[in-house]
Protein backbone atom coordinates (compact mmCIF):
# COMPACT_ATOMS: atom_id res chain seq x y z
CA UNK A 1 0.00 0.00 0.00
CA UNK A 2 1.59 3.50 -1.28
CA UNK A 3 3.24 5.64 2.00
CA UNK A 4 0.91 8.84 2.17
CA UNK A 5 3.50 11.64 1.35
CA UNK A 6 3.59 14.79 4.03
CA UNK A 7 6.56 16.10 5.57
CA UNK A 8 10.09 16.05 4.32
CA UNK A 9 12.24 12.89 4.72
CA UNK A 10 12.33 9.25 5.08
CA UNK A 11 9.94 6.57 4.33
CA UNK A 12 9.57 2.78 4.59
CA UNK A 13 7.62 0.95 2.62
CA UNK A 14 7.29 -3.00 2.63
CA UNK A 15 7.06 -4.40 -0.70
CA UNK A 16 5.84 -7.52 -1.14
CA UNK A 17 8.22 -10.27 -2.43
CA UNK A 18 6.92 -11.73 -6.08
CA UNK A 19 8.65 -15.21 -5.13
CA UNK A 20 6.45 -17.95 -3.67
CA UNK A 21 7.86 -20.31 -1.75
CA UNK A 22 7.34 -23.91 -2.85
CA UNK A 23 6.46 -27.25 -0.63
CA UNK A 24 8.00 -30.39 -1.60
CA UNK A 25 5.49 -33.45 -3.07
CA UNK A 26 5.86 -36.43 -1.46
CA UNK A 27 7.98 -38.93 -2.51
CA UNK A 28 6.61 -42.61 -1.40
CA UNK A 29 3.34 -42.44 -1.09
CA UNK A 30 2.10 -45.92 -2.37
CA UNK A 31 -0.98 -47.56 -4.52
CA UNK A 32 -1.03 -50.95 -4.10
CA UNK A 33 -3.83 -52.74 -6.46
CA UNK A 34 -5.18 -56.41 -6.15
CA UNK A 35 -7.48 -58.59 -4.27
CA UNK A 36 -8.30 -58.11 -0.74
CA UNK A 37 -10.17 -60.23 1.71
CA UNK A 38 -13.31 -61.63 0.17
CA UNK A 39 -15.54 -61.29 3.08
CA UNK A 40 -14.21 -58.31 5.33
CA UNK A 41 -13.60 -55.71 2.97
CA UNK A 42 -15.84 -52.13 3.35
CA UNK A 43 -15.65 -51.16 -0.42
CA UNK A 44 -14.11 -52.53 -3.35
CA UNK A 45 -12.76 -50.59 -6.21
CA UNK A 46 -12.05 -47.29 -4.61
CA UNK A 47 -8.87 -46.12 -3.30
CA UNK A 48 -8.47 -46.22 0.58
CA UNK A 49 -6.08 -43.76 2.40
CA UNK A 50 -4.20 -45.56 4.77
CA UNK A 51 -1.37 -44.91 7.37
CA UNK A 52 -0.45 -47.78 9.00
CA UNK A 53 -1.36 -51.68 8.61
CA UNK A 54 -3.76 -51.47 11.42
CA UNK A 55 -5.71 -48.91 9.03
CA UNK A 56 -5.26 -51.82 6.52
CA UNK A 57 -6.87 -54.21 8.55
CA UNK A 58 -10.19 -52.41 9.62
CA UNK A 59 -11.04 -51.28 6.11
CA UNK A 60 -9.94 -54.28 4.49
CA UNK A 61 -9.89 -57.33 7.21
CA UNK A 62 -6.08 -57.89 7.20
CA UNK A 63 -4.11 -61.08 6.21
CA UNK A 64 -5.93 -64.20 5.10
CA UNK A 65 -4.62 -67.44 3.70
CA UNK A 66 -5.88 -69.33 0.59
CA UNK A 67 -4.78 -71.55 -2.57
CA UNK A 68 -7.53 -70.64 -4.33
CA UNK A 69 -7.62 -66.62 -3.41
CA UNK A 70 -4.92 -64.32 -4.35
CA UNK A 71 -3.63 -63.02 -0.44
CA UNK A 72 -0.47 -61.27 -1.93
CA UNK A 73 -1.85 -57.88 -1.48
CA UNK A 74 -2.35 -58.08 2.23
CA UNK A 75 0.65 -59.60 2.40
CA UNK A 76 2.67 -56.84 0.54
CA UNK A 77 1.13 -53.70 2.79
CA UNK A 78 2.46 -55.45 5.61
CA UNK A 79 5.26 -55.99 4.70
CA UNK A 80 5.38 -52.04 2.92
CA UNK A 81 4.71 -51.02 6.61
CA UNK A 82 7.29 -53.39 8.22
CA UNK A 83 9.92 -52.07 5.72
CA UNK A 84 9.12 -48.19 6.24
CA UNK A 85 6.70 -47.19 4.71
CA UNK A 86 4.30 -44.70 6.13
CA UNK A 87 1.26 -44.05 3.92
CA UNK A 88 -0.28 -45.68 0.56
CA UNK A 89 -3.46 -45.93 -1.16
CA UNK A 90 -5.21 -49.49 -1.39
CA UNK A 91 -7.83 -50.43 -4.48
CA UNK A 92 -8.80 -53.48 -3.04
CA UNK A 93 -10.77 -55.65 -6.11
CA UNK A 94 -13.63 -58.21 -5.30
CA UNK A 95 -12.21 -61.79 -5.44
CA UNK A 96 -14.54 -64.34 -7.66
CA UNK A 97 -13.86 -67.31 -9.28
CA UNK A 98 -13.85 -67.08 -12.97
CA UNK A 99 -15.37 -69.61 -15.28
CA UNK A 100 -15.19 -70.28 -19.22
CA UNK A 101 -16.93 -67.92 -21.29
CA UNK A 102 -15.92 -64.59 -19.22
CA UNK A 103 -18.95 -65.00 -16.37
CA UNK A 104 -17.48 -65.35 -12.97
CA UNK A 105 -19.59 -65.57 -9.66
CA UNK A 106 -18.08 -64.33 -6.44
CA UNK A 107 -16.84 -66.17 -3.92
CA UNK A 108 -19.23 -67.29 -1.38
CA UNK A 109 -18.67 -67.63 2.75
CA UNK A 110 -18.22 -71.26 3.54
CA UNK A 111 -21.06 -72.51 5.91
CA UNK A 112 -22.42 -74.62 7.80
CA UNK A 113 -25.71 -75.69 9.25
CA UNK A 114 -25.72 -77.39 13.08
CA UNK A 115 -29.18 -78.97 13.28
CA UNK A 116 -31.11 -79.58 16.21
CA UNK A 117 -34.48 -80.80 17.31
CA UNK A 118 -36.79 -77.43 16.62
CA UNK A 119 -34.40 -75.16 14.22
CA UNK A 120 -30.74 -74.91 14.23
CA UNK A 121 -27.97 -72.42 13.50
CA UNK A 122 -25.95 -72.11 10.67
CA UNK A 123 -22.11 -71.05 11.08
CA UNK A 124 -20.64 -68.68 8.50
CA UNK A 125 -16.71 -68.54 7.91
CA UNK A 126 -15.04 -65.09 7.77
CA UNK A 127 -12.02 -66.24 6.54
CA UNK A 128 -11.22 -68.26 3.15
CA UNK A 129 -11.13 -72.48 4.56
CA UNK A 130 -9.63 -74.26 1.37
CA UNK A 131 -6.34 -74.14 3.26
CA UNK A 132 -6.30 -73.84 6.10
CA UNK A 133 -9.19 -75.53 7.01
CA UNK A 134 -11.70 -74.11 10.02
CA UNK A 135 -12.39 -76.75 12.26
CA UNK A 136 -15.91 -76.15 14.62
CA UNK A 137 -16.60 -77.83 17.87
CA UNK A 138 -19.27 -77.97 19.80
CA UNK A 139 -19.60 -79.18 23.78
CA UNK A 140 -22.23 -79.15 25.86
CA UNK A 141 -21.90 -77.59 28.86
CA UNK A 142 -25.28 -77.53 31.02
CA UNK A 143 -28.26 -80.18 30.66
CA UNK A 144 -31.34 -79.44 31.24
CA UNK A 145 -34.50 -81.24 31.38
CA UNK A 146 -37.64 -80.10 29.09
CA UNK A 147 -40.86 -81.50 27.66
CA UNK A 148 -38.85 -82.56 25.00
CA UNK A 149 -36.45 -84.43 27.13
CA UNK A 150 -32.87 -84.11 28.12
CA UNK A 151 -31.64 -80.57 25.89
CA UNK A 152 -28.80 -78.72 25.83
CA UNK A 153 -28.94 -75.04 27.79
CA UNK A 154 -25.56 -73.86 27.19
CA UNK A 155 -22.27 -74.79 25.06
CA UNK A 156 -18.79 -74.32 24.40
CA UNK A 157 -17.46 -73.39 21.08
CA UNK A 158 -13.71 -73.83 20.02
CA UNK A 159 -12.78 -72.63 16.34
CA UNK A 160 -9.40 -73.80 15.12
CA UNK A 161 -8.21 -71.83 12.54
CA UNK A 162 -4.07 -72.48 11.41
CA UNK A 163 -2.83 -71.16 14.62
CA UNK A 164 -5.54 -69.21 15.52
CA UNK A 165 -7.63 -70.12 18.27
CA UNK A 166 -10.85 -68.91 19.54
CA UNK A 167 -11.98 -70.50 22.56
CA UNK A 168 -16.52 -69.16 23.74
CA UNK A 169 -17.46 -70.96 26.68
CA UNK A 170 -20.88 -71.33 28.53
CA UNK A 171 -22.67 -69.60 25.94
CA UNK A 172 -26.45 -69.77 25.88
CA UNK A 173 -28.17 -71.05 23.14
CA UNK A 174 -29.93 -67.70 22.66
CA UNK A 175 -30.26 -65.56 19.71
CA UNK A 176 -29.12 -62.26 21.90
CA UNK A 177 -26.64 -64.80 23.33
CA UNK A 178 -24.92 -65.74 20.64
CA UNK A 179 -24.91 -62.27 19.36
CA UNK A 180 -23.03 -61.01 22.47
CA UNK A 181 -20.75 -63.64 22.70
CA UNK A 182 -19.65 -64.74 19.38
CA UNK A 183 -20.84 -62.24 16.95
CA UNK A 184 -19.23 -59.55 19.23
CA UNK A 185 -16.46 -60.99 18.88
CA UNK A 186 -15.32 -63.39 16.55
CA UNK A 187 -13.00 -62.50 14.06
CA UNK A 188 -13.37 -66.09 12.36
CA UNK A 189 -17.12 -66.79 12.73
CA UNK A 190 -20.37 -65.58 12.50
CA UNK A 191 -23.72 -67.52 13.49
CA UNK A 192 -27.37 -67.01 12.68
CA UNK A 193 -30.34 -68.94 12.88
CA UNK A 194 -31.74 -71.35 10.02
CA UNK A 195 -34.96 -71.02 8.20
CA UNK A 196 -36.83 -72.61 11.45
CA UNK A 197 -35.49 -70.97 13.81
CA UNK A 198 -33.09 -71.59 16.85
CA UNK A 199 -34.39 -74.71 18.07
CA UNK A 200 -34.50 -74.91 22.33
CA UNK A 201 -33.32 -78.19 22.53
CA UNK A 202 -30.58 -79.95 21.32
CA UNK A 203 -29.02 -83.10 21.54
CA UNK A 204 -27.30 -83.98 24.99
CA UNK A 205 -24.80 -85.57 23.23
CA UNK A 206 -20.87 -84.39 22.49
CA UNK A 207 -21.44 -82.71 18.82
CA UNK A 208 -18.39 -84.00 16.59
CA UNK A 209 -16.20 -81.31 15.69
CA UNK A 210 -17.00 -80.29 11.60
CA UNK A 211 -15.11 -78.50 9.07
CA UNK A 212 -16.65 -75.79 7.35
CA UNK A 213 -17.17 -76.00 3.66
CA UNK A 214 -14.76 -75.20 1.33
CA UNK A 215 -14.50 -71.17 0.00
CA UNK A 216 -14.85 -72.49 -3.89
CA UNK A 217 -15.98 -75.27 -5.91
CA UNK A 218 -13.58 -78.13 -6.70
CA UNK A 219 -12.01 -77.19 -9.46
CA UNK A 220 -12.05 -73.69 -9.83
CA UNK A 221 -8.75 -72.71 -8.33
CA UNK A 222 -8.14 -69.48 -10.15
CA UNK A 223 -9.82 -66.06 -9.12
CA UNK A 224 -7.22 -63.81 -11.20
CA UNK A 225 -8.29 -62.01 -14.49
CA UNK A 226 -6.90 -59.21 -16.06
CA UNK A 227 -9.94 -57.33 -16.71
CA UNK A 228 -10.24 -56.91 -12.64
CA UNK A 229 -7.12 -54.67 -12.73
CA UNK A 230 -7.07 -52.93 -16.30
CA UNK A 231 -10.69 -51.35 -15.36
CA UNK A 232 -8.55 -49.45 -12.42
CA UNK A 233 -5.88 -47.68 -14.77
CA UNK A 234 -8.40 -45.98 -17.09
CA UNK A 235 -9.22 -42.29 -17.33
CA UNK A 236 -11.83 -40.78 -14.51
CA UNK A 237 -11.33 -43.65 -12.54
CA UNK A 238 -11.24 -43.36 -8.86
CA UNK A 239 -7.62 -43.93 -8.85
CA UNK A 240 -6.87 -41.86 -12.01
CA UNK A 241 -8.52 -38.82 -9.71
CA UNK A 242 -5.97 -39.03 -6.85
CA UNK A 243 -4.31 -36.17 -6.94
CA UNK A 244 -0.79 -37.72 -6.36
CA UNK A 245 0.81 -40.75 -5.29
CA UNK A 246 4.39 -41.76 -5.97
CA UNK A 247 4.70 -46.07 -5.97
CA UNK A 248 2.46 -47.99 -7.69
CA UNK A 249 2.39 -51.61 -6.65
CA UNK A 250 0.82 -54.68 -8.38
CA UNK A 251 1.68 -57.66 -6.11
CA UNK A 252 2.87 -60.77 -7.20
CA UNK A 253 1.10 -59.44 -10.89
CA UNK A 254 3.23 -60.40 -14.19
CA UNK A 255 0.90 -60.57 -16.88
CA UNK A 256 1.83 -58.00 -19.77
CA UNK A 257 -1.23 -56.26 -20.45
CA UNK A 258 -1.88 -55.74 -16.82
CA UNK A 259 1.65 -54.63 -16.28
CA UNK A 260 1.80 -52.54 -19.66
CA UNK A 261 -1.54 -50.39 -18.62
CA UNK A 262 -0.09 -50.07 -15.17
CA UNK A 263 2.82 -48.39 -16.82
CA UNK A 264 1.10 -45.98 -19.11
CA UNK A 265 -1.15 -45.08 -16.16
CA UNK A 266 2.31 -44.95 -13.92
CA UNK A 267 3.81 -41.95 -16.90
CA UNK A 268 0.53 -40.53 -16.62
CA UNK A 269 0.48 -39.79 -13.26
CA UNK A 270 4.40 -38.69 -12.72
CA UNK A 271 4.43 -42.71 -10.83
CA UNK A 272 6.54 -45.25 -10.60
CA UNK A 273 5.82 -48.71 -11.02
CA UNK A 274 7.65 -51.59 -8.52
CA UNK A 275 7.36 -54.94 -10.91
CA UNK A 276 7.17 -58.57 -9.74
CA UNK A 277 8.85 -61.10 -11.78
CA UNK A 278 7.04 -64.40 -12.57
CA UNK A 279 6.98 -66.39 -9.44
CA UNK A 280 8.52 -69.54 -11.24
CA UNK A 281 11.71 -67.18 -12.87
CA UNK A 282 14.75 -68.77 -11.73
CA UNK A 283 18.13 -66.66 -11.62
CA UNK A 284 20.01 -70.17 -13.58
CA UNK A 285 20.24 -70.34 -16.93
CA UNK A 286 19.73 -73.88 -17.01
CA UNK A 287 16.22 -73.35 -14.53
CA UNK A 288 13.71 -72.87 -16.74
CA UNK A 289 12.12 -70.30 -17.12
CA UNK A 290 15.13 -68.66 -16.18
CA UNK A 291 14.34 -65.00 -15.50
CA UNK A 292 17.18 -63.70 -17.84
CA UNK A 293 14.70 -65.24 -21.46
CA UNK A 294 11.67 -64.06 -19.69
CA UNK A 295 12.92 -60.76 -19.87
CA UNK A 296 14.63 -61.59 -23.31
CA UNK A 297 11.67 -62.67 -24.68
CA UNK A 298 9.43 -59.14 -24.06
CA UNK A 299 7.61 -60.76 -21.44
CA UNK A 300 7.99 -57.88 -19.19
CA UNK A 301 7.01 -54.44 -20.76
CA UNK A 302 9.73 -51.28 -20.60
CA UNK A 303 9.55 -47.66 -19.70
CA UNK A 304 11.29 -45.96 -17.43
CA UNK A 305 8.93 -45.12 -15.18
CA UNK A 306 9.52 -48.69 -13.45
CA UNK A 307 11.81 -51.08 -12.49
CA UNK A 308 11.62 -55.10 -11.67
CA UNK A 309 12.47 -56.68 -9.11
CA UNK A 310 13.62 -60.02 -8.25
CA UNK A 311 13.47 -63.11 -6.85
CA UNK A 312 10.62 -63.68 -4.53
CA UNK A 313 11.75 -63.87 -0.97
CA UNK A 314 11.01 -66.34 2.19
CA UNK A 315 8.95 -65.15 5.31
CA UNK A 316 6.82 -67.01 7.93
CA UNK A 317 2.53 -67.07 7.10
CA UNK A 318 1.78 -64.60 10.24
CA UNK A 319 -1.47 -67.66 10.22
CA UNK A 320 0.13 -70.87 9.99
CA UNK A 321 3.71 -69.82 10.92
CA UNK A 322 4.51 -71.82 7.95
CA UNK A 323 7.26 -70.71 5.23
CA UNK A 324 5.83 -69.21 2.34
CA UNK A 325 7.10 -67.46 -1.18
CA UNK A 326 6.60 -63.78 -1.39
CA UNK A 327 6.73 -61.54 -4.21
CA UNK A 328 9.03 -58.56 -3.36
CA UNK A 329 7.72 -55.47 -4.37
CA UNK A 330 5.55 -54.83 -0.83
CA UNK A 331 9.08 -55.02 0.70
CA UNK A 332 11.02 -52.88 -1.62
CA UNK A 333 8.48 -49.85 -1.49
CA UNK A 334 9.39 -50.05 2.17
CA UNK A 335 13.07 -49.66 1.69
CA UNK A 336 11.98 -47.18 -1.07
CA UNK A 337 10.31 -45.07 2.28
CA UNK A 338 12.84 -45.78 4.53
CA UNK A 339 15.61 -45.02 1.70
CA UNK A 340 13.38 -41.28 1.11
CA UNK A 341 13.34 -40.80 4.77
CA UNK A 342 16.70 -41.24 5.71
CA UNK A 343 18.24 -40.12 2.76
CA UNK A 344 16.26 -38.18 0.14
CA UNK A 345 15.12 -39.77 -2.82
CA UNK A 346 17.72 -38.87 -5.11
CA UNK A 347 19.57 -42.00 -3.14
CA UNK A 348 19.58 -45.22 -5.06
CA UNK A 349 17.29 -47.63 -2.28
CA UNK A 350 20.12 -50.16 -2.95
CA UNK A 351 23.27 -51.61 -1.44
CA UNK A 352 24.08 -53.08 1.90
CA UNK A 353 22.02 -50.11 3.77
CA UNK A 354 19.06 -51.31 2.17
CA UNK A 355 18.14 -54.21 3.95
CA UNK A 356 14.86 -56.13 3.56
CA UNK A 357 13.22 -56.93 6.82
CA UNK A 358 10.98 -59.77 7.78
CA UNK A 359 12.41 -62.18 5.41
CA UNK A 360 14.69 -65.02 5.60
CA UNK A 361 16.13 -64.75 2.48
CA UNK A 362 15.58 -64.92 -1.49
CA UNK A 363 14.13 -68.04 -2.49
CA UNK A 364 16.45 -71.08 -3.70
CA UNK A 365 16.38 -71.12 -7.01
CA UNK A 366 16.60 -67.22 -6.60
CA UNK A 367 20.11 -67.63 -5.48
CA UNK A 368 23.00 -66.19 -7.76
CA UNK A 369 26.35 -65.64 -8.10
CA UNK A 370 27.90 -62.29 -9.10
CA UNK A 371 28.47 -63.65 -12.37
CA UNK A 372 25.09 -64.28 -12.99
CA UNK A 373 23.77 -61.18 -11.47
CA UNK A 374 26.07 -59.30 -14.29
CA UNK A 375 23.74 -60.96 -16.40
CA UNK A 376 20.86 -59.69 -15.26
CA UNK A 377 21.38 -56.17 -14.00
CA UNK A 378 23.12 -55.40 -17.19
CA UNK A 379 19.42 -56.35 -18.34
CA UNK A 380 17.79 -54.25 -16.10
CA UNK A 381 17.10 -56.71 -13.30
CA UNK A 382 17.31 -55.08 -10.12
CA UNK A 383 18.34 -58.37 -7.95
CA UNK A 384 17.62 -59.13 -4.13
CA UNK A 385 20.99 -60.44 -3.05
CA UNK A 386 21.27 -62.10 0.79
CA UNK A 387 24.74 -61.93 2.38
CA UNK A 388 26.15 -64.20 4.79
CA UNK A 389 26.14 -61.49 8.05
CA UNK A 390 24.29 -58.86 6.20
CA UNK A 391 21.01 -60.57 5.66
CA UNK A 392 19.00 -59.57 2.27
CA UNK A 393 19.65 -56.41 0.48
CA UNK A 394 18.52 -54.60 -2.16
CA UNK A 395 21.53 -54.73 -5.06
CA UNK A 396 20.42 -53.61 -7.95
CA UNK A 397 19.18 -49.45 -9.11
CA UNK A 398 18.22 -49.54 -12.98
CA UNK A 399 14.89 -48.52 -14.24
CA UNK A 400 13.16 -50.89 -17.07
CA UNK A 401 14.74 -49.05 -19.89
CA UNK A 402 18.44 -49.68 -18.52
CA UNK A 403 19.80 -51.52 -21.10
CA UNK A 404 18.55 -49.18 -24.07
CA UNK A 405 20.71 -46.46 -24.91
CA UNK A 406 17.80 -43.77 -26.15
CA UNK A 407 17.18 -43.76 -22.51
CA UNK A 408 20.36 -43.30 -20.71
CA UNK A 409 19.46 -40.49 -18.94
CA UNK A 410 16.76 -42.33 -17.02
CA UNK A 411 18.59 -45.42 -16.73
CA UNK A 412 19.28 -45.48 -12.72
CA UNK A 413 16.20 -46.11 -10.47
CA UNK A 414 16.76 -42.66 -8.44
CA UNK A 415 17.32 -40.06 -11.77
CA UNK A 416 14.29 -41.35 -12.95
CA UNK A 417 12.06 -40.83 -9.10
CA UNK A 418 14.25 -37.41 -8.73
CA UNK A 419 12.86 -36.38 -12.13
CA UNK A 420 9.42 -37.02 -11.09
CA UNK A 421 9.57 -35.53 -7.97
CA UNK A 422 10.95 -32.40 -9.29
CA UNK A 423 7.66 -32.72 -11.87
CA UNK A 424 5.23 -33.01 -9.49
CA UNK A 425 6.41 -30.69 -7.02
CA UNK A 426 6.27 -27.85 -9.52
CA UNK A 427 2.76 -29.08 -10.91
CA UNK A 428 1.63 -29.03 -7.43
CA UNK A 429 2.91 -25.21 -6.43
CA UNK A 430 2.33 -23.57 -9.67
CA UNK A 431 -1.06 -23.76 -10.08
CA UNK A 432 -1.24 -19.36 -9.08
CA UNK A 433 0.29 -18.98 -12.09
CA UNK A 434 -2.98 -19.68 -14.51
CA UNK A 435 -4.67 -15.79 -15.34
CA UNK A 436 -1.87 -13.88 -14.35
CA UNK A 437 -0.73 -11.63 -16.65
CA UNK A 438 1.95 -13.02 -19.29
CA UNK A 439 5.03 -10.95 -18.90
CA UNK A 440 8.10 -10.11 -17.45
CA UNK A 441 6.65 -9.77 -13.70
CA UNK A 442 5.45 -13.21 -13.70
CA UNK A 443 8.12 -14.47 -15.85
CA UNK A 444 10.19 -13.25 -13.10
CA UNK A 445 7.83 -14.49 -9.76
CA UNK A 446 8.26 -18.25 -11.72
CA UNK A 447 11.97 -18.18 -11.53
CA UNK A 448 12.48 -17.03 -8.46
CA UNK A 449 10.35 -19.57 -6.65
CA UNK A 450 11.84 -22.48 -8.64
CA UNK A 451 15.60 -21.19 -8.25
CA UNK A 452 14.56 -20.88 -4.54
CA UNK A 453 13.64 -24.36 -4.99
CA UNK A 454 16.33 -25.86 -6.47
CA UNK A 455 18.80 -23.89 -4.32
CA UNK A 456 17.02 -25.90 -1.04
CA UNK A 457 17.79 -29.25 -3.01
CA UNK A 458 21.56 -28.59 -3.77
CA UNK A 459 22.02 -27.65 0.04
CA UNK A 460 20.94 -31.33 0.96
CA UNK A 461 23.44 -32.51 -1.36
CA UNK A 462 21.02 -33.63 -4.22
CA UNK A 463 22.29 -32.13 -7.30
CA UNK A 464 25.80 -32.43 -8.64
CA UNK A 465 27.92 -29.56 -9.02
CA UNK A 466 30.06 -26.74 -6.70
CA UNK A 467 28.01 -24.24 -7.26
CA UNK A 468 24.16 -23.00 -8.46
CA UNK A 469 25.22 -22.69 -12.38
CA UNK A 470 26.49 -26.52 -12.02
CA UNK A 471 23.94 -27.69 -10.37
CA UNK A 472 20.99 -26.31 -11.75
CA UNK A 473 19.22 -23.94 -14.07
CA UNK A 474 15.63 -22.34 -14.59
CA UNK A 475 14.55 -20.52 -17.73
CA UNK A 476 11.33 -18.69 -18.10
CA UNK A 477 11.57 -15.47 -19.94
CA UNK A 478 10.93 -14.53 -23.71
CA UNK A 479 13.39 -16.85 -25.05
CA UNK A 480 11.01 -19.31 -23.53
CA UNK A 481 7.67 -18.06 -24.35
CA UNK A 482 7.20 -16.07 -27.53
CA UNK A 483 4.57 -13.33 -28.81
CA UNK A 484 3.11 -16.36 -29.96
CA UNK A 485 2.65 -18.29 -27.19
CA UNK A 486 1.37 -15.42 -24.75
CA UNK A 487 -1.34 -14.80 -27.65
CA UNK A 488 -1.97 -18.42 -26.97
CA UNK A 489 -2.12 -17.90 -23.15
CA UNK A 490 1.03 -19.94 -23.29
CA UNK A 491 3.85 -19.52 -20.69
CA UNK A 492 6.90 -21.87 -20.99
CA UNK A 493 9.41 -23.03 -18.58
CA UNK A 494 13.29 -24.60 -18.69
CA UNK A 495 14.06 -26.58 -15.46
CA UNK A 496 17.58 -28.52 -16.01
CA UNK A 497 19.34 -30.43 -12.94
CA UNK A 498 22.35 -32.23 -13.17
CA UNK A 499 21.38 -35.31 -10.84
CA UNK A 500 23.40 -37.41 -8.99
CA UNK A 501 23.93 -41.32 -10.18
CA UNK A 502 24.23 -44.40 -8.24
CA UNK A 503 28.51 -45.64 -7.86
CA UNK A 504 27.56 -48.54 -9.03
CA UNK A 505 30.69 -50.50 -10.05
CA UNK A 506 33.82 -49.59 -7.93
CA UNK A 507 36.54 -50.33 -8.89
CA UNK A 508 40.24 -50.92 -6.89
CA UNK A 509 43.55 -50.74 -8.49
CA UNK A 510 46.39 -52.51 -6.65
CA UNK A 511 50.11 -52.06 -7.44
CA UNK A 512 53.26 -54.03 -5.72
CA UNK A 513 56.21 -51.54 -5.02
CA UNK A 514 58.74 -52.15 -7.08
CA UNK A 515 62.82 -51.67 -5.72
CA UNK A 516 61.99 -50.76 -2.27
CA UNK A 517 64.72 -51.42 0.24
CA UNK A 518 63.86 -53.15 3.63
CA UNK A 519 65.24 -50.88 6.62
Amino acid sequence: MPVALSYPGLYLEEIPSSARSIVAAPTSVAVFVGYTHPFKTKAHGKPVRIFSFADYEREFGGLYQSDNIDGNLALAAYQFFVNGGSEAYVVGLKARYHLGGGLSEDVTKPSHTLATTGGGMVFQALEPTDNPKMTMRVTPSNIRESAAGAGLDTADFTITYGNRVENYRGVQLSEASLDAAINAASSLVSVAPDAAGYGSVFSAASIPAFDLAATVPAGLVSTYSAADFLGVFQADTPLDKVEIFNLLILPGISDNSVLSAALAFAERKQAFLIMDPPANAGADAGNPPAMEDVFNSGAIPTSQNGAIYFPYLKSSSPLTGEDVELPPSGFVAGVFANTDTRRGVWKAPAGLEAQVKNTSGVVDTGRMTDQRQGVLNNLGVNCLRSFSGLGTVVYGARTLVANNPAFQQNKYVPVRRMTLFIEQTLLQNLKWVVFEPNDEPLWLAIRDSIEGFMLSLMDQGALQGSKPSEAFQVKCDSSTTTADDINNGIVNIVVAFAPLKPAEFVVIKIAHLAGQTHA
